[in-house]
């Protein structure tokens, strides 16, 4: 038979994709739609924010849909008017003028293309998340606050200090009307996602940014009442750019400021937009992820486009961009339908549009404002300790603007980093072995060489002393000043052991004087977390195992817990020797110098997501079921992370048949509850080379008494006889045959186990149903490298394991 390629030839995914455009144009039919219904009233919110004409938020609407969907990088993404940008245009409209505010807005959008073609999109997420949120937070209390005047009845002043200022005097003079109107809005507004009940559901399909525009509007026009309303001249006189005037380097930094903000608050957006697909969809229905680069190319076409025609700046939209996901959108045609529908409604639902009180588009503004301070946001810098960071950015922004803020943010932030590098905390204490233990937490620079001659000459000359160092970081001077303490100390008979993280700048130390430590050798760096790797053990323990597995045996013929069942007494009794010569609490000991190196290196850098893992639950796309061998390390060689693979794990990688005598359920359990309940779409048997289970299985004979090893193994005799047997092909690894027997029935056995899945009645199920997949594996641990077992018109009757990826 002959062998294909696991993936899908470009024919069938040609045909596929024909298949799914219908389907794929009515969702983003579907999609447009509520995105316009939600988009219309925000962009004459923003633009009443700004103080520039209405007509200016249709265009940044409209010209983000069409021009950013369409050359943007981020399929899914919305762009128009952002809140993050209404600070900075109303400032530059105060004092600018909104001609000349137009000018700039295409001048930060040629400033993107060029920042686009250096490619440096991803350098603008290198900012710190504390300084990005804390402008965000900053733009968001500005915005409530000069919109909760309008919400009074008022009119806002020009800066956030001054509407802080005014707020008694306006709250002095209320006027009930807008205050209704705004109350009515947030009620409408906050209480829609909450109906209850099958009406519910269905009114809940209508935004409810419209719902609540439009039931303001409606009881507006009903009772009567005499309120501002939206105002949109005519399109004759809407007002395009004008050359830039007023002093150059205010110019300069208004095109700076807005290109910075509408930068990094669209590619923020854009990746938040594919972590939502990543979590809501399959791997099938997946547009491709965002190409930053490009996203930004798009957003400086459609501020170039917008500012000459008058608009707003443009940015990506986190609040539209989810509502697109939201609503099932499929392509890029979405957001470009959505802006094509702004600028029909800009031409003909003028009429309806200016019955809209302004009241209501001010609390929506305002509720918008007030939901950029995120609590999460304010959790998570707390976490990290970057709060101050936050903070300060967060005042900056509201007493001197937006770029002066980030500016002060920055400061702050270098200010802590250098303030962490410097703070270093140096201990000694005298254990009651005697032996003198120096703890260094935190980076060994210059600035901490004092400390540390300090603590090391409190120390007896021919003392015993240990010292730890718990960093990342040792510059030359720390390096200089324990050496030169070690090369003294021993002089004078003294001993010293040097152990904890070391810093890229410790590998200065004496490799002779070096304490073996885990992962201290360079080829292991990536996976250096574990202690029996590679061949840079100490020498004693090779020579324990060594004597405690018997001398001779092939590297890549080393078994695991499987081959006890054949293995002689004599290496039993060795082992056992061994082990009661090991210090006692060694494994311990291990144990726990792992669980802490996990907690000091990595917790830091999971925690937030496995938090999300623990609010959200398991989610796993593959049900991986492989052998118990402490070889195989499954995050490893799939990279995988938390959450991503629901795993089984059994000696020989075996899957009992239903019902089968001696059948161990707990696989069958974990089978159905992957397939049932998880809903996994594939699941993968991985078998491996030098296969302890498969090797006894070969080595076994009639009269072994039965023990439960024997009894487990006995599900992998069906392997066995598939394999004697001239009614089924050769399993073999692309372009050449298994090596051993041995090899030949780690194979077979993975075909075996995939037929023994399909007898499981959930398994079955989902196959027919065409929601489930099998996927064969093969790892060959002594050359590192992964197989999948190749599809065929029948998928068993192929037995050709075909190489994945670039081998080594």
């Amino acid at each position: 038979m002959t062998a294909t390629s696991p993936t899908s030839t470009n024919k069938e995914i040609h045909q596929q994709s024909r298949k799914d455009r219908p389907a794929d144009f009515s969702a983003d039919l579907s999609a447009s739609i509520a995105v316009f219904l939600i988009a219309l009233p925000f962009s004459l919110g923003i633009a009443l924010a700004t103080g520039a004409p209405l007509q200016a938020g249709l265009v940044a609407a409209a010209v983000g849909g069409i021009v950013a969907g369409w050359l943007g990088g981020a399929p899914l993404q919305v762009s128009g008017p952002a809140a993050g940008l209404t600070v900075v245009s109303a400032e530059l409209i105060q004092h600018y003028g909104w001609r000349t505010t137009c000018a700039v807005t295409v001048l930060a959008g040629l400033c993107q293309l060029g920042l686009a073609l250096l490619r440096t999109a991803r350098s603008a997420l290198m900012v710190s998340p504390a300084i990005v949120h804390g402008m965000l937070a900053g733009i968001g209390v500005t915005i409530a606050l000069a919109q909760l005047h309008i919400v009074l009845g008022g009119t806002p002043q020009s800066s956030a200090v001054a509407n802080v200022l005014g707020l008694p005097d306006q709250l002095a003079d209320l006027h009930p009307a807008a205050l209704g109107i705004s109350a009515l809005t947030l009620l409408v507004l906050f209480s829609w996602p909450r109906l209850p009940g099958r009406t519910g559901r269905a009114l809940r399909k209508v935004p409810a940014a419209l719902a609540a525009v439009a039931t303001a509007t409606a009881f507006a026009a009903l009772a009567g009442l005499s309120l501002p309303r939206v105002d949109l001249p005519s399109w004759r006189s809407h007002a395009l750019p004008e050359l830039p005037e007023g002093p150059v380097l205010g110019i300069i930094a208004a095109v700076l400021t807005v290109t910075l903000v509408g930068s990094v608050e669209s590619l923020l957006s854009a990746v938040a937009t594919d972590k939502l697909i990543a979590s809501e969809r399959g791997r099938g229905k997946r547009p491709p992820r965002a190409d930053l680069n490009r996203e930004l190319r798009g957003q400086g076409a459609a501020n170039i486009v917008s500012g000459a025609l008058g608009g707003l700046p443009v940015a990506g939209g986190a609040m539209r961009s989810v509502a697109n996901v939201k609503s099932g959108a499929a392509s890029r045609k979405s957001v470009m339908l959505h802006g094509l529908w702004v600028l029909i409604a800009a031409g003909l639902l003028v009429p309806a549009l200016d019955l809209i009180p302004l009241a209501a588009l001010a609390a929506l503004v305002m509720a918008v404002g007030v939901r950029m301070v995120s609590a999460t946001h304010l959790r998570t810098v707390t976490r990290h300790g970057e709060i101050a960071v936050y903070g300060t950015t967060i005042v900056g922004v509201v007493l001197s603007g937006v770029l002066e803020g980030v500016a002060i943010g920055i400061a702050v932030a270098v200010a802590l980093a250098l303030h962490r590098l410097a703070r270093t905390r140096i201990t000694l204490e005298q254990l009651e072995t005697g032996v003198h233990r120096v703890w260094a937490r935190g980076q060994l620079t210059f600035l901490a060489v004092p400390r540390l001659s300090r603590v090391l000459n409190q120390i007896p000359h021919d003392g015993r002393a240990v010292i730890e160092l718990d960093g990342s970081f040792m510059d030359h001077a720390a390096y200089e000043t324990l050496q030169d303490w070690q090369d003294s100390h021993r002089a004078h008979g003294g001993s010293v052991e040097v152990t904890g993280r070391r810093a890229d700048g410790a590998h200065f130390l004496d490799p002779a004087r070096r304490t073996p430590q885990r992962g201290g050798h360079q080829c292991c760096r990536p996976w250096t977390p574990w202690q029996n790797h590679c061949d840079h053990r100490a020498a004693d323990t090779r020579a324990d195992t060594a004597a405690a597995t018997g001398a001779g045996a092939a590297p890549d013929t080393a078994t695991d817990g499987a081959t006890a069942a054949g293995a002689p007494a004599s290496a039993a009794s060795a082992a056992a020797a061994a082990s009661a010569r090991a210090p006692r609490r060694r494994g311990a000991g291990q144990l726990a110098n792992g669980i802490s190196a996990f907690q000091r290196d990595t917790a830091p850098h999971v925690r937030d997501e496995l938090a999300r893992l623990a609010r959200e639950g398991q989610r796993p796309s593959q049900l991986f079921l492989t052998c118990a061998d402490s070889r195989l390390v499954t995050s490893m060689i799939t990279a995988s992370g938390p959450g991503d693979l629901f795993t089984v794990r059994n000696v020989g990688n075996l899957v009992p048949l239903p019902g089968a005598e001696s059948t161990d359920d707990s696989v069958a359990a974990a089978i159905e509850y992957a397939v049932d309940v998880l809903k996994v779409d594939s699941i993968t048997v991985c078998g491996h080379s030098g296969c302890g289970a498969m090797q006894a299985l070969l080595n076994s004979s009639p009269g072994t008494p039965m023990t439960p090893l024997r009894r487990w193994l006995r599900h992998g005799l069906p392997s066995l006889e598939r394999m004697a047997s001239r009614h089924h092909a050769w399993a073999r690894i692309s372009g050449r045959l298994p090596a051993d027997a041995v090899e030949q029935l780690c194979l077979t056995n993975v075909v075996q186990q995939l037929e023994h899945l399909r007898a499981h009645e959930s398994v079955a199920r989902r196959l027919a149903e065409g929601t489930l997949e099998l996927h064969g594996m093969y790892f060959h641990v002594g050359e590192a490298q992964a197989y999948l077992l190749s599809e065929g018109e029948d998928f068993f009757d192929c037995r050709v394991f075909a190489t994945v990826g670039q081998r080594a």
